[in-house]
């Protein structure tokens, strides 16, 4: 299930609100402009699938998503415990960064799990989305992404620009003051 934590800024220790109650997620996310859905999973994806495979299989859901939103780019990626630990350790570290987007960030999780975190008006909520979830961060919110130690997830990716993504970090070492996403998962 989806957890959604919300902690002030300045009290990372100290949760003010937690919840796994996907109407609740929605609701309180829609309020600061982030839209979350729940989509059904495709189970009969390959154990390895590529773009194309997971773009094929959640066609119907990507077309209504591109026609609603303007995208002009969609792809889905993928990372999971087979990859080099190294790639991995290098990836996280680029997304657990604080950043923001010029543009829109929609992620679609497949498969696996992962966690943004956004920092909205002295609040950080982290949002552990799992297979079939769709999180539509707005542009020029300042968040990060945690894929854990051992990443394994496939996701969809939404673009306005064919440039796909491009970060603009914000300095800030607030990332690592937070439960990070291993312990989100220990803590359920």
């Amino acid at each position: 299930m989806t957890l959604l934590t919300v902690w002030a800024d300045d009290e990372p220790g100290t949760p003010l609100r937690r919840t796994e109650d996907g109407e609740k997620i929605a609701a309180e996310l829609g309020q600061l402009g982030v839209r979350f859905e729940r989509w059904p999973v495709v189970e009969e994806l390959p154990a390895e699938p590529t773009s194309e495979q997971v773009l094929a299989a959640y066609a119907d859901q990507v077309a209504r998503v591109v026609d609603t939103e303007g995208y002009v780019l969609v792809d889905a990626l993928s990372m999971n415990p087979t990859v080099d630990p190294e790639q991995a350790a290098q990836a996280r570290r680029k997304f657990l960064a604080e950043h923001t987007h010029d543009d829109a960030e929609d992620r679609y999780f497949a498969r696996g799990a992962g966690a943004f975190y956004l920092h909205i008006d002295r609040n950080v909520y982290a949002v552990l989305c799992e297979a079939g979830d769709l999180l539509s961060v707005p542009a020029d919110t300042r968040h990060w992404f945690d894929m854990g130690t051992r990443p394994d997830w496939v996701a969809i990716r939404f673009f306005h620009e064919e440039d796909g993504w491009v970060g603009n970090f914000t300095g800030s070492g607030i990332a690592a003051t937070f439960p990070d996403f291993d312990t989100l998962v220990a803590t359920r």
